[in-house]
């Protein structure tokens, strides 16, 4: 940490102010992150109803069943606003939100937000220099632009599902949420440059994120091997071990650097296999990674511990580590000095509800949630309509009795 300040400094975003069309993960996910920084988010839900992950297993409320953990993850820290923006007396809240916003973030379908006239053209008409985020499985043009969108159909179309296979298993649903995250981490870092840009020169942006597109991305050697005309890699990862060891397992690598494999056959007491043709070279073990697998497992299955082994690699520098149950990751003592979940308050949870958060440290800090979750629909709806557009008791009465809020 030398070097490295640890005062409380301002958050990296204070002042700025973020509408929040999102729902479910990829859009709460980035505006999330966006207030952790200090931004303010106001997030839009329809009145009655909102965010459908609301309802999502386990509530932390023992009568109320729109207070779900994971809600609370993606919203913490920001201020929910009920109004129904299908509602035409709406419309004029809508605009005066965004009149005093730096950011819209949406990750409707295609074309919802335009059936509202609550595109980016429309609200451009209003705020100028608008910076303004759409996120979408597919993007916003191009023939699938349409397609309805979830993380686990974007990785079966994506490739990833197969590749996943390694060959040898049927294809399956993954429990990462990726192309989700990606998307919203993506989002995330687009909508601050944009903001760098705007406060050089004024100018909005228009922002187009494609979960399909970030997966892609996320992918290390096989797209760059299809796209220059080599084949993808339909087998085991090579160079990457997984194996048990006593009532555990261990993973570890052996390809990456190339004083790994020495290493490890130093370790192993089988100097001779570095001469061995199958595995003399980096291109060799991977034709040769089966044999090579086998004879590392041997190995392992002298030891009765993970503990055990995991001290000799690690002396030798060969990248292991334990693998975990969940349920043991999130008492790690790694993490707790890291902060890496924090605990929010909650009305008649006495003990709150943890949630992770954010995935980095700001000037030696962890960053936490300004607040707490939003935990009604439209908890905020009053505070924002009253404080942060001004309107009078009788405009807000009669939104009321529109409908629209």
């Amino acid at each position: 940490m030398t070097g490295i300040s640890t005062h409380k400094t301002d958050p990296l975003l204070a002042g700025y102010k973020i509408c929040d069309f999102t729902r479910v993960l990829s859009g709460p996910y980035c505006t999330r992150l966006l207030s952790d920084l200090g931004a303010d988010v106001i997030k839009i839900e329809r009145p009655g109803e909102g965010d459908e992950v609301r309802y999502i297993s386990p509530q932390m409320d023992s009568v109320a069943k729109d207070q779900s953990a994971y809600f609370a993850r993606t919203n913490a820290g920001k201020r929910s606003i009920a109004i129904d923006f299908a509602n035409p007396a709406a419309r004029d809240v809508v605009l005066d939100l965004v009149r005093q916003a730096d950011v819209v973030v949406e990750n409707f379908s295609p074309g919802v937000m335009a059936k509202y006239k609550f595109d980016f053209e429309s609200l451009k008409a209003v705020n100028p220099n608008l910076v303004y985020c759409s996120i979408s499985g597919f993007g916003q043009n191009g023939p699938l632009r349409g397609l309805q969108a979830y993380a686990h159909l974007i990785n079966a179309f994506s490739g990833m599902m197969e590749l996943d296979r390694g060959g040898v298993l049927a294809p399956r649903a993954s429990n990462l949420q990726a192309a989700d995250v990606l998307a919203g981490a993506h989002a995330f870092g687009l909508t601050c440059a944009a903001l760098l840009r705007r406060a050089k020169t004024g100018q909005g942006a228009y922002l187009d994120v494609s979960m399909l597109e970030c997966l892609v991305c996320a992918d290390d050697v096989n797209f760059s091997a299809l796209l220059n005309g080599a084949e993808a890699t339909r087998r085991p990862r090579a160079g990457m071990v997984v194996q048990p060891v006593g009532d555990g397992h261990i993973a570890l690598q052996v390809g990456g650097g190339p004083a790994m494999w020495p290493a490890l056959a130093g370790l192993m007491k089988r100097t001779d296999l570095l001469d061995d043709p199958r595995f003399a070279t980096p291109a060799a073990r991977r034709d040769h990674w089966a044999e090579l697998q086998e004879q590392i497992a041997d190995w392992l299955k002298g030891f009765d511990k993970v503990d055990q082994v995991l001290e000799l690699l690690q002396t030798a520098r060969v990248p292991a580590v334990p693998m975990l149950q969940p349920e043991t990751l999130i008492a790690h003592p790694h993490l707790a000095q890291r902060q890496a979940f924090t605990t929010l308050s909650h009305p008649t949870r006495k003990q709150g509800v943890r949630v992770t958060a954010s995935p980095y440290q700001v000037d030696g800090q962890p960053l936490n949630p300004p607040t707490t979750a939003p935990w009604q629909i439209g908890q905020h709806t009053l505070e924002v309509l009253e404080k942060v557009l001004g309107y009078s008791a009788d405009r807000i009465q009669n939104l009321r009795a529109a409908g629209a809020i």
